[in-house]
């Protein structure tokens, strides 16, 4: 499949989102002080910016863990380490694995382990900025929490407080149906084509057979055993839960494997069908905004009586 084709596919994805799920946040129990005016232009600056930095990437899920960790404690320190380093390597690599505060000479509860991995075939530039992205976004997404994964279209951050890298995980993190295919005996021969030589790839493969086609991909740290094992299963899951779907999309933890009908990313969308991640964090920061517009308000009044 040549690259124009996953290009134009991209861009008409944002038909198959689904909104940003909710994730609970952390509380602390402090006051809030008084804002000055500056202040709300830079909160209201800074949360804007993601909104750019959401609609950069396309968002296909996210997880977080329950356990958070506290501010300016070893996890943190060795997180915002493992984070420069992936965006890093990123630049030089498709795909790279981190381990930091692991030996005994650090505090256990600081240990940490993270990895990367940007699709098979894009350029190391977009790949770097594809990581860049999702490094800016996992933090509000997931704050201050031990473990935490951010899968964009075209790549994918994680990390968590225990050792997962190489461990075969086939959980759902996240799968998407099209509408049906009826009745149709050649898309369906040419769709089990395609989802059968997926099955077989080590690392990334690109499969078309007539109208259809299709890609997967393992995580670089899975065996070639456990990389087939988890695109059969990736591949079972589509055919079983979205059946005669025109295109789906199956995400496991440590590989995906997706097909569509050749020209459905490329059908005319409705003006309507707008990014739903970006909607989200734009009423975020609406509702934000007004909040502290309301704190500044309150402020002046104070002063005035």
């Amino acid at each position: 499949m040549k690259e124009g084709t996953i290009g134009k596919r991209r861009k008409k994805q944002k038909k198959m989102l689904t909104s940003l799920p909710q994730h609970s946040t952390h509380h602390q129990n402090t006051t809030i002080p008084t804002l000055k005016l500056s202040s709300l232009f830079f909160l209201f600056s800074f949360f804007t910016s993601h909104i750019h930095l959401v609609g950069s990437a396309i968002y296909i899920y996210s997880g977080c863990s329950q356990e958070k960790f506290q501010p300016n404690s070893p996890y943190e320190t060795n997180l915002n380490s493992l984070l420069s380093s992936i965006v890093a390597s990123a630049s030089q690599a498709a795909y790279n694995s981190f381990a930091l505060g692991n030996d005994t000479t650090n505090p256990a509860e600081g240990a940490i382990y993270g990895l990367y991995q940007c699709r098979g075939d894009l350029k190391t530039t977009d790949c770097s900025k594809c990581v860049s992205s999702a490094v800016s976004q996992v933090g509000l997404v997931c704050p201050y929490t031990y473990g935490a994964s951010l899968q964009l279209d075209a790549c994918l951050v994680r990390y968590e407080h225990i050792d997962f890298l190489g461990k075969l995980d086939t959980s759902l993190r996240y799968k998407k149906c099209s509408k049906s295919v009826s009745n149709d005996v050649e898309f369906f021969r040419r769709r089990d084509d395609v989802v059968s030589d997926l099955q077989g790839a080590m690392g990334f493969r690109v499969s078309t057979s007539g109208l259809v086609e299709g890609f997967a991909q393992c995580l670089g740290d899975l065996s070639t055993a456990d990389c087939s094992s988890c695109l059969s299963d990736a591949v079972l899951k589509l055919k079983s839960m979205c059946g005669s779907a025109e295109a789906a999309d199956v995400f496991l933890a440590q590989c995906y494997a997706r097909y569509w009908a050749s020209g459905y990313y490329d059908s005319s969308s409705d003006s309507s069908d707008d990014d739903e991640v970006g909607k989200t964090v734009a009423i975020f920061v609406g509702v934000l905004a007004g909040v502290a517009v309301f704190i500044v308000l309150l402020s002046f009044c104070r002063k005035s009586i």
